[in-house]
């Protein structure tokens, strides 16, 4: 039995890799592992395209739909423009909530400069939550495409924002009640509202500006999983470093209340930079002055074998993760 989440690494090559239609002439990247979208060839410009399902929120879902979509084609360095859209609803929905998902879907569109171009929506038998489906394309000048498969051998690993932000907002709306009787209103009231950092447009468009490798947001089984995703896509190993990986403070207690591990948690809001060392001062310098904190958390190494964590002076190895640590809990 498949486990809940991302299908594993080894079943997309069993299963779905290996049954992908037609060869794309004109494809730059297609479907592989730690790949966020796909870039066609349309001479001077680069049209990208991604698409992902939100499953694990209910609250604010279209919101997610947009922003997690839009995240994926900029780390290709292309600025999201169109997006089309599929609505699931279950038995017994009633307008109103049709109405609530679509004005979160147009505000948060029109907040991008992106049309809804598209899309599909209907009631579903059998499920018992909205789940929206989005697909989200962009274009770039060609020479500014970025690969998902392009960190090099001795790129430092840049994080913006912090690990775990979208897991520790939606745990925060989830389980109001009972985080509000541990940690007070305040404390709830400001995790929820890490929901407002979701984007990494203006990170990716910025530290494109002056010069990466590859970008990646951090999305399922969050940073932990985003460094194999990386990693898995160039070829190399990594070494990163705890004290170093910044992790907010209501993530932090959120996650000890619960018993899980922040760098396992949903992570969409951070991106994953992979940027020659020369370049990552510079590009920690740009993203600060948009308003954007960002750390050097890492380095890429030349052997896929050394993929570790270094804690309290001990180096041991980041496990990948099997599901994200928000099922435990929503």
């Amino acid at each position: 039995m498949l486990p809940a989440g991302k299908i594993p690494p080894e079943k997309l090559r069993e299963l779905v890799f290996n049954r992908l239609g037609a060869p794309g002439e004109r494809v730059i990247i297609g479907s592989d592992l730690g790949v966020d979208a796909a870039a066609v060839d349309f001479g001077e410009t680069v049209l990208v395209a991604s698409t992902d399902p939100i499953t694990g929120a209910e609250k604010e879902i279209g919101f997610y739909a947009v922003h997690v979509n839009a995240n994926d084609v900029a780390t290709f360095g292309a600025k999201p423009k169109w997006f089309l859209v599929s609505i699931l609803l279950p038995e017994n929905a009633d307008e109103a909530l049709l109405l609530g998902i679509m004005e979160e879907l147009h505000e948060s569109a029109a907040k991008l400069g992106v049309a809804i171009v598209g899309g599909h929506t209907e009631v579903t038998p059998g499920l018992d939550r909205p789940i929206v489906v989005g697909t989200m394309l962009g274009e770039v000048p060609k020479e500014k495409l970025v690969t998902s498969n392009g960190s090099k051998p001795g790129d430092a690993i840049i994080l913006t924002k912090w690990a775990g932000l979208e897991g520790t907002s939606i745990i925060a709306s989830e389980r109001e009640e009972e985080l509000t009787q541990v940690f007070g209103r305040e404390f709830v009231e400001r995790a929820k509202k890490f929901i407002d950092m979701i984007s990494v447009v203006e990170d990716a468009l910025t530290a494109n500006e002056v010069g990466v490798n590859a970008m990646h947001d951090p999305t399922e089984g969050g940073v932990a999983n985003g460094l194999h995703e990386m990693a898995d896509a160039a070829g190399l190993g990594f070494r990163v470093y705890a004290e170093k990986i910044p992790i907010r403070e209501e993530t932090l207690k959120i996650c000890e209340f619960y018993g899980l591990n922040p760098l396992v948690l949903i992570s969409s809001g951070a991106l994953m930079i992979a940027a020659p060392k020369e370049k990552a001062e510079g590009i920690v310098s740009a993203l600060a002055n948009r308003g954007i904190n960002a750390s050097v958390i890492g380095e890429f190494v030349e052997d896929p074998g050394v993929r570790v964590i270094v804690e309290n002076g001990e180096e041991r190895p980041l496990e990948r993760p099997e599901s994200d640590e928000l099922w435990k809990v929503v």
